[in-house]
This record gives C-alpha cells, sequence and structure tokens, in this order.
C-alpha cells in the first residue's frame, strides 16, 4: 500500500524547489504569534492590541502605530477537521476525488505541522456522526491520519454534514488549538455562523473549500460518473441525474453560473465576518499554492 504521506511530501518538494525554495521551512513557524526574542515583522495597530508592543520609531517613521509580532516558541496542537461523507467522493472541479484533494491539503498542513514540532489530531465524519484521533507527534501518526480520511469516505458513506464535525469539536475540545477545515461547498446558515462564532473565540480557524464538478455546461475535466449516460451529471448527494441534454443547454448553465455565483460570495462574505481566512482548490495542484495562501492571509490577520 503506497504511503499517502510520502505523495503528499513528494508534491511539497516539487512545490518548494519551483516556486518558493525555503518557504516549507519558513512559513509554517510564522503562524503563530508569541513572545520569544525572535522578531518577526510590523503590522498596523488594531484596538485592543497591547501598547507596550508598539515600535514608536518605526510607527513615527511610517505616520501610523505599528505593532512588533515575534515569532512563537511555543508548540501548539493543529486538529484536522474534515468531512468524510459521500458528498466528498464526488467529483471536483479538476475531475479528481474530492477526497483525494482533501487528503493532499491536510497532508500539507499536517506535515509542516510536524516539521515546526507540533502534535496533530483528526476530527472526521458525515451528516450523522463524527470521531477524532487524538493528537500525536510523528510520520506514523500522521500517515494513520491521512489513511483514515482516505479510507472512510466513499459513495456508500452516508451523507455529508460538516456542521457535525464543528459541533463535535465544540462539544469536545477546549483546549486553544488551530483548526484547519476542509470541506465541500457549502454556505454557511444562521446557525453554522454561530457555531463557527463560538469556535473562532476560543481556535484561530483556517478554511479550504474543495470545488465541486461543474453540473451544468461543457464537461471538459471529464468527471462524469460511469453510472451516467454520456453527458448526463450525477449528483451523490441525492442520487440524482440531471439529463445531458439540459445539462448542456446554454440557459441552464448560466443560471447555474449565476447560482454558483452567489454561493461562493455568500460562502465568502461569512467567512470573512468571522474573521476566518479561506481558500479554495479545484484539484491536487491548486492545494499547495492554496495552502500558502491561506497560511499567509492568517498570518497577516484580518
Amino acid at each position: 500500500m503506497s504511503s499517502l504521506l510520502n505523495r503528499v511530501k513528494s508534491k511539497m518538494s516539487i512545490f518548494a524547489h519551483r516556486k518558493a525554495r525555503g518557504m516549507l521551512d519558513g512559513e509554517y513557524g510564522s503562524v503563530f504569534k508569541g513572545r520569544s526574542l525572535d522578531f518577526d515583522d510590523l503590522r498596523a495597530y488594531i484596538p485592543g492590541d497591547e501598547v507596550r508592543d508598539i515600535d514608536w520609531k518605526a510607527s513615527a517613521r511610517h505616520g501610523s502605530p505599528l505593532i512588533k509580532r515575534y515569532v512563537a516558541v511555543r508548540r501548539q496542537t493543529v486538529l484536522l477537521v474534515t468531512d468524510t461523507g459521500r458528498n466528498m467522493a464526488a467529483a471536483s472541479l479538476g475531475g479528481e476525488e474530492k477526497k483525494d484533494i482533501a487528503v493532499m491539503a491536510l497532508g500539507v498542513v499536517g506535515y509542516l505541522a510536524h516539521r515546526h514540532g507540533d502534535a496533530v489530531g483528526l476530527v472526521c465524519g458525515d451528516g450523522t456522526a463524527s470521531r477524532s484521533l487524538p493528537a500525536k507527534a510523528g510520520e506514523a501518526h500522521l500517515e494513520r491520519l491521512l489513511r483514515e480520511v482516505n479510507d472512510r469516505t466513499g459513495l456508500t458513506s452516508p451523507r455529508s454534514g460538516i456542521g457535525e464535525q464543528l459541533s463535535y469539536v465544540a462539544r469536545n475540545f477546549s483546549q486553544r488549538m488551530l483548526l484547519f477545515v476542509v470541506a465541500d461547498e457549502l454556505v454557511p446558515d444562521a446557525g453554522m455562523e454561530r457555531l463557527l462564532r463560538r469556535l473562532r473565540a476560543q481556535h484561530e480557524v483556517l478554511w479550504l473549500t474543495v470545488r465541486d464538478a461543474q453540473l451544468a455546461g461543457p464537461d471538459p475535466a471529464g468527471t462524469l460518473s460511469a453510472a451516467a449516460r454520456p453527458g448526463d451529471r450525477y449528483d451523490v448527494a441525492d442520487s440524482g441525474f440531471l439529463p445531458g441534454r439540459l445539462a448542456a443547454s446554454g440557459a441552464v448553465a448560466r443560471a447555474y453560473a449565476a447560482a454558483q455565483e452567489q454561493r461562493d460570495a455568500a460562502r465568502e462574505a461569512a467567512l470573512r465576518r468571522l474573521g476566518i481566512a479561506h481558500v479554495h482548490a479545484g484539484s491536487s495542484h491548486d492545494v499547495m499554492p492554496a495552502v500558502f495562501t491561506l497560511l499567509e492571509r492568517h498570518r497577516r490577520g484580518r
């Protein structure tokens, strides 16, 4: 059985060589801030910051208050939170199973945490139940977490529901952690916004959305189900088909694109209101730049 972690590490090495030499060692360490002796950078003052952190000389040169930030010396607990319901076994925008993108994203963040000396845990499940694996260090443990997500996600799994996993975290974890959430294209309703606001008050939260396959319009990625007739689109959530003739209709495609744009805007607005850094990925090739963009957004704050 091939190692999922080795697959992640291989793609990380390629990305680091081509795009960001040295980034794998330096980017993650600056995600968390603390009072060590290692100065990191300056950022704009935000009401509520401690006055003693203001760099008065730099503020005078800049013309507005600037806060000094330092790399934290403490170690963290990183909790990977993901959906293993049948929605994540469906095709992604790029044609892969969405669970493959989820495993890649979880593996990248988990491995960066491992390199930083942090413990990594997992909460996964579907719309009916959640389960957790305790936070530990080591590559063997991280491989087990990735294998858990990979093996539990399938078309025969119960329906997805990331709200169940988030509720599980809220009920069972009181220690402050970094939560890395991987889910499909949901739009938080009022109840989930309240839950996320509660989690955001206690934890640091990062969010990656896995893009769904296109249900209307052309299918250049070849994401059609093998069970469907050519041109038909298959919805794993309700086991229904969208006939190819309707899927190819220009009017249907435009209506679908408009509805998708509205959903994307609503998701972005909700997560922005909550102060949660967010990115999306449509294929495993998108994961590496997306994760580092996510870490950079989180590092620099709102």
